[in-house]
């Protein structure tokens, strides 16, 4: 049971480091000046290189095994809906503004909450949920109230309803494919280079030979999301699918949107209203409350009846 309630604990604070961590990444794509395929499927390589670095320390050191058959079937599907999530995210960031693009994002949990229920049996803590409708009030107060700084479009929009879609799916089908058994380091490790094989033909479809003439700032940016992104954050993901329900993982998420916010002043030096600062505080509170109530509706429920 401790072991039980131990692994949630770390499931959430997982979360908290990858939500945190994606949220500063669409400030670090603009800031980049560079397509956004382009620093999507260098970020990918990045990634690739970076696990499988890791894998190959670890057999070097202790034997340990590469991944098997079963780790690279298991990662197939959830490996191409990822590599064109990354790749249609990160074009959309440079063809909308980051409120828009944030906000359409945000809507990931009204598809999650269902399909994780019908797909998963999941139980969601209505209760709970309650806490995540004040964060999302605290989302609307920090997106409509932010300055006016960066064109939107009709089709960067469009591409963020297919990035969610794409996201929800990587979602779903990682959460199934780790019920194998796949270890996090051996999944991430199969992914990544089978989220290129999306990565690379979208990106040359998008740049054509430009996906070869990254900025300055674009190779900057790609080292610290390869990092940021393609192993800590995703693996803090991969991690939580393990522990806690997916309903949880998207509700917590509808924080990165007013952090986004946030990190668009601090990188792009973007102007934050008064209204934005409430959000903010709503966002934070709630997504806080819905956690602790999550956990304490998940205590009772591991603590056995003394009668």
């Amino acid at each position: 049971m401790a072991d039980r309630l131990s692994g949630r604990a770390l499931a959430l604070v997982a979360m908290v480091v990858a939500v945190i961590s994606f949220s500063s990444s669409s400030s670090l794509i603009k800031w980049s000046e560079s397509t956004g395929s382009v620093v999507a499927f260098w970020r990918m390589i990045g990634a690739v290189i970076g696990w499988w670095t890791v894998l190959l320390v670890l057999k070097a050191r202790r034997g340990r095994p590469l991944p098997s058959r079963v780790a690279w079937r298991a990662a197939l599907v959830p490996g191409l809906f990822f590599g064109a999530n990354i790749t249609l995210f990160f074009t959309a960031i440079t063809k909308t503004s980051i409120a828009h693009a944030e906000f359409i994002a945000a809507l990931s949990p009204l598809i999650l909450l269902p399909l994780g229920a019908a797909m998963f049996s999941e139980q969601p803590n209505w209760r709970a949920l309650r806490w995540g409708l004040v964060s999302i009030v605290g989302v609307a107060l920090v997106l409509f109230f932010g300055p006016a700084k960066g064109a939107s479009s009709i089709q960067g929009d469009l591409l963020m309803i297919g990035v969610i879609t794409l996201w929800t799916g990587y979602l779903l089908s990682s959460k199934r494919a780790r019920s194998s058994g796949v270890g996090t380091l051996d999944f991430m490790s199969c992914m990544m280079p089978i989220g290129v094989l999306m990565a690379g033909p979208i990106a040359a479809m998008i740049a054509g030979s430009d996906v070869f003439g990254l900025t300055a700032r674009g190779w900057i940016v790609v080292a610290i999301l390869t990092f940021l992104t393609g192993m800590l954050s995703h693996g803090c993901i991969v991690f939580a699918q393990q522990h806690i329900p997916v309903a949880t993982i998207g509700i917590m998420q509808t924080a990165q949107p007013a952090l986004a916010v946030l990190f668009g002043f601090i990188i792009l030096g973007e102007a934050v209203r008064l209204p934005q600062v409430i959000g903010m505080v709503l966002v934070i509170s709630g997504l806080a409350l819905f956690t602790l109530s999550s956990q304490r509706a998940i205590n009772r429920q591991t603590v056995p009846d003394p009668t």
